[in-house]
């Protein structure tokens, strides 16, 4: 049994889709032909059933890069080889409009898990293959979504203190987005042999202010959530286990 996800690895299929929200991961498993729930304790909600003739599992990972690394972590143990996130991501690009996907080819590790983990040098990089299968796939699905692909910025803060984080100058650098996990999950995957992607739903922009301007909660935004759970479902069963 793995201890967090409280999964029996008997019951987990090789290929899985993760994400932060847990009523996220059921929406998600709804979309399975066959679906069970294998799996439930804290931010960690567990399904598992059949997309297009190939096992799949859908598990969420709760908000920030040490949380979802003890669920990334416990895959590996349980077996996983292949895993694509969908999430969200504020933008640092204004080309990047909220609605829009971005799939991730690797993270700036501005989290603070990962430095624990390898030294400062090592790269947070999504799996090639798994990469260029969410742009084929996204291109296939034709979803009328303006879609990037690029660098993103994993980081812990999601409001500000007194200190100023230098959104400006990763813009400058050309980071697509913003988000929490994606570090830790290309790291884990490196290490642990599991061949891992992300793509993510744009849903405000990173450098604005929270407080005022931001709305996750809009039909666009939902429009590309649903949209991007169906390229990683078709992307992740296209890619060898």
């Amino acid at each position: 049994m793995l201890t967090n996800l409280k999964v029996d690895p008997e019951q987990l299929p090789k290929r899985v889709i993760v994400c932060g929200d847990p009523k996220r991961a059921a929406l998600i498993a709804a979309r399975l032909e066959g679906t069970r729930q294998i799996g439930e304790n804290r931010e960690y909600h567990s399904y598992a059933g059949n997309w297009k003739g190939t096992e799949v599992a859908v598990v969420s990972h709760g908000v920030g890069a040490p949380g979802a690394a003890v669920c990334f972590e416990e895959l590996a143990k349980g077996g996983v080889q292949v895993i694509i996130r969908v999430g969200t991501a504020g933008s640092y690009q204004p080309q990047i409009k909220p609605g829009s996907l971005v799939i991730s080819t690797a993270a700036v590790r501005q989290d603070g898990l990962t430095s624990q983990l390898v030294p400062p040098g090592f790269p947070a990089v999504a799996d090639r293959r798994v990469a260029d299968a969410l742009v084929q796939t996204a291109k296939a699905h034709e979803a009328g979504l303006d879609i990037a692909e690029g660098i993103t910025l994993t980081l812990d803060v999601f409001y500000n203190g007194v200190l100023e984080f230098p959104h400006k100058l990763y813009q400058k650098a050309g980071v697509l987005a913003a988000e929490m996990e994606n570090s830790a999950l290309f790291v884990i995957a490196g290490l642990r042999g599991m061949k891992a992607g992300a793509i993510l739903a744009i849903d405000g922009y990173a450098d604005a202010d929270l407080l005022a301007s931001y709305n996750p909660h809009t039909e666009t935004v939902a429009k590309a959530i649903e949209a991007e759970a169906l390229i990683a479902l078709d992307a992740l069963v296209s890619v060898s286990a």
